[in-house]
């Protein structure tokens, strides 16, 4: 129960920066952060110190002011500050309790107070520190609707907090057209939208593969922000591919030192526990452009196995496009050196070992089972085309690529199995 509440109430601001800085180029700021979990003493339930509430957990104070929502909230002591926005980030210290009493997290152990992106929580803790100010003490007690961000893995309950609001870091403001493109934007895409609001100072515009380097904030149609470069204090950069299908073509418009809003539709992002499912409105920035080298052609045969290709036993269609000089297989403990490129099945390229200049080692054991069945088939030397059903592959994953994938790959080494054993 414990490992629900901690995981389900509430993302760290700071935990997201650390972590989202060493992983910008990676995904699309779509992972959620540490959760209070990651932030507390590595304790056991039991072990944590425990502290005393300033009211009742269980009995809230008759003249505890109560929203529509449910919430009740009962202000500790004053502040004299603003109070903060449903997008800005807040430093706060605070303690939680569970119904019965129990303390399961308190940044006092910590002897430091915590930045919290109040888009990236419980919607209970975040009205509930929207009702304060600056310098405000207050109690909250959040009814299990509104406690949790996301579904509880446990039986949902009340959470009581003691909150301090230490300092608020205004977001970026929320564009007066956010909710729909104005009619001077033009189309960038498949559905997307864009309107320049500074142009940049170069000529060349970025392809696929290349490298880019972008600054951005990112709200759903209501204003609501759920990804911010500006927040981080850190611009994201990444082959152009790996962002979303909208996100990539907004990009491939601009150039270097151009700002730009786009209005992407919620089918050309990727999937994430963030991403809104209609459309996202992106405030962008494109800071720079690194070259690099041009990907193979997309297959004619893309959309589709043709006739002539073959079928392994676990449902992987291949073909063979170029045969190789080994005549070992490898097994499934196997470790290949490879050179591969990835399609989805409407053409558009999500990774490239080609693009990146050098070849990729992987652990067959540690790779989607379409790979692990595929590569046995193959010898050094040999290039194979393999058609990859979705169960096969990331099976709906969040942020993964959706659908059957296309690889076109190049077996060049075969190296030690699992556990350093020679390869047989």
């Amino acid at each position: 129960m414990r490992r629900s509440i901690l995981a389900a109430v509430l993302v760290l601001g700071a935990a997201a920066a650390c972590q989202k800085s060493k992983t910008a180029d990676k995904e699309q700021g779509q992972k959620p952060a540490a959760t209070v979990a990651d932030a507390g003493p590595a304790v056991r339930p039991n072990q944590r110190p425990q502290e005393t509430p300033p009211l009742p957990v269980d009995k809230p104070p008759a003249d505890a002011t109560k929203s529509a929502s449910g919430l009740l909230y009962k202000k500790l002591s004053d502040g004299s500050g603003p109070s903060p926005g449903r997008n800005d980030r807040v430093k706060i210290h605070y303690t939680g309790w569970k119904a019965n009493g129990e303390t399961f997290f308190s940044t006092r152990t910590k002897g430091q107070p915590v930045p919290v992106d109040l888009w990236n929580v419980a919607p209970g803790f975040a009205e509930g520190v929207m009702m304060m100010k600056k310098g405000e003490k207050a109690m909250l007690w959040i009814p299990p609707e509104i406690a949790y961000r996301g579904k509880p893995m446990g039986q949902p309950e009340t959470m009581v907090f003691a909150i301090e609001l230490v300092d608020i870091e205004p977001a970026p403001p929320v564009p007066a057209d956010v909710e729909t493109p104005p009619k001077d934007a033009v189309k960038a895409g498949k559905g997307v939208v864009c309107k320049t609001l500074q142009p940049g100072t170069a000529k060349d515009k970025p392809q696929s593969q290349d490298k880019v380097t972008l600054r951005y904030t990112a709200w759903d149609t209501t204003g609501k922000m759920f990804d911010s470069t500006e927040l981080r204090k850190q611009p994201r950069s990444g082959p152009l591919f790996r962002e979303s299908a909208g996100l990539e073509e907004a990009v491939k418009q601009m150039v270097v030192g151009e700002k730009s809003r786009c209005w992407i539709p919620g089918a050309q992002l990727k999937k994430g526990p963030l991403t809104p499912e209609g459309t996202a409105v992106y405030d962008l920035e494109l800071v720079s452009i690194e070259k690099q080298p041009a990907p193979p052609a997309v297959p004619k045969d893309v959309a589709a196995p043709p006739k002539n290709a073959k079928k392994t036993e676990k449902g992987v269609f291949y073909k063979v496009m170029k045969k190789g000089t080994g005549k070992e297989h490898p097994v499934a403990e196997s470790t290949v050196k490879v050179h591969y490129t990835g399609w989805t099945t409407d053409g558009r390229m999500f990774d490239s070992s080609v693009t990146r200049g050098q070849p990729a080692e992987f652990s067959l054991g540690r790779v989607i089972p379409g790979w692990t069945d595929g590569l046995q088939t193959m010898v050094v030397g040999e290039s194979t085309r393999f058609w990859i059903p979705e169960e096969m592959a990331y099976r709906g994953q969040p942020g993964k690529p959706e659908g059957m994938l296309v690889f076109d790959i190049e077996l060049l080494e075969i190296k030690a199995a699992a556990g350093g054993r020679p390869h047989p």
